[in-house]
């Protein structure tokens, strides 16, 4: 073999390693623990000089299925500006789909889901990440006086398989589970949607909320989600919370250790290859029953911040100052 040659192959040697390492780095996996990214559907994050520092490569939005039909003066127009945002940043963005707000007591027919996903490949071909319904073992959940319906295992198996037929080069994350205070009826959840998608179809990736862990300093759930699954679980959307009523009364101390066992729970496998922290802006109002934000309204970092920061970073102190309680 000639010098020219040899030097040829080693430089496509050299490319393929890059290329194999890239694809790894892309799906999440390695031996540094997860890869690590923040959930939120506030565009504005994107500019806020915390944010930045964290310097994050993925990120997570909800959005509802019917986007492109639903003829909503904000759900589009903020999806376009969050996923301008994102690619300027270069983050690789994960879209859920959830419930339609024309209809949210009503789920849509596999047909009717089809349409709409393949409505949204068409608008937004660089989005390869999806989940075809974010939380979908969540139930009825009253929200400000409504409520939606979530699927049923066997619907959320045929959304699976509807968005995989729909695009065969997208990574689908196949089944978005919450692990609430009880486990059994989310393994239960889970077995069945296993049994309606067939063993020949199972996902390779599994999506878990470990909001209940994570908060009340446990870990049964998590593990119970791992026992009963194969290949990567990524947390889709976990976090300390500031404040969930009647449960968890607003307090930023007790969210800021949450959240640093957050990360306890991410390093019990290393089968759990993402992380998507929720939320980065908190709470509008005092009355809100929801706040996860690792910032405040104002986008003023939390105690929680400076715990993700730390981490991500690999400091030991946090250059911001944060609010408190």
């Amino acid at each position: 073999m000639t010098r020219a040659r040899r030097l040829s192959l080693r430089s496509l040697l050299i490319a393929l390693v890059v290329a194999l390492i890239a694809a790894a780095s892309a799906l999440g996996a390695g031996s540094g623990g997860p890869q690590v990214g923040i959930g939120d559907e506030q565009p504005a994050m994107f500019s806020n000089g915390a944010f930045k520092a964290l310097d994050t490569k993925i990120g997570r939005y909800v959005t509802p299925y019917d986007v492109m039909s639903n003829h909503s003066a904000n759900d589009l127009p903020r999806l376009r500006a969050w996923l301008a945002a994102a690619s300027r940043d270069h983050i690789q963005p994960l879209v859920a789909f959830y419930h339609s707000d024309r209809s949210p007591k009503k789920m849509p027919s596999v047909a009717a889901y089809t349409k709409a996903v393949k409505q949204f490949l068409r608008a937004f071909p660089k989005v390869r990440l999806l989940q075809p319904w974010n939380e979908a073992n969540r139930g009825t959940v009253k929200e400000r006086g409504d409520s939606y319906v979530s699927p049923s295992a066997k619907q959320s198996a045929q959304y699976y398989l509807a968005l995989r037929a729909a695009c065969r080069s997208c990574t689908i994350v196949g089944l978005d589970v919450l692990d609430s205070t009880n486990v059994k009826a989310t393994i239960a959840y889970l077995n069945a949607f296993k049994r309606d998608v067939g063993r020949s179809h199972l996902p390779s990736i599994w999506g878990l909320h470990n909001y209940s862990d994570t908060n009340r300093f446990h870990e049964g759930g998590t593990k119970a989600v791992l026992a009963d699954t194969r290949g990567q679980v990524w947390l889709t959307e976990t976090g300390g919370l500031a404040k969930l009523s009647p449960s968890f009364p607003f307090n930023l101390s007790r969210q800021a250790r949450a959240t640093s066992y957050m990360f306890k729970l991410a390093s019990l496998s290393s089968r759990i290859t993402r992380l998507y922290i929720f939320q980065w802006t908190g709470g509008v109002t005092k009355h809100e029953v929801f706040d996860a934000g690792l910032t405040d309204v104002h986008g003023k970092p939390r105690p929680a911040y400076c715990v993700v920061y730390e981490k991500l970073r690999h400091k030991s102190k946090c250059p911001y100052k944060t609010v408190k309680d």
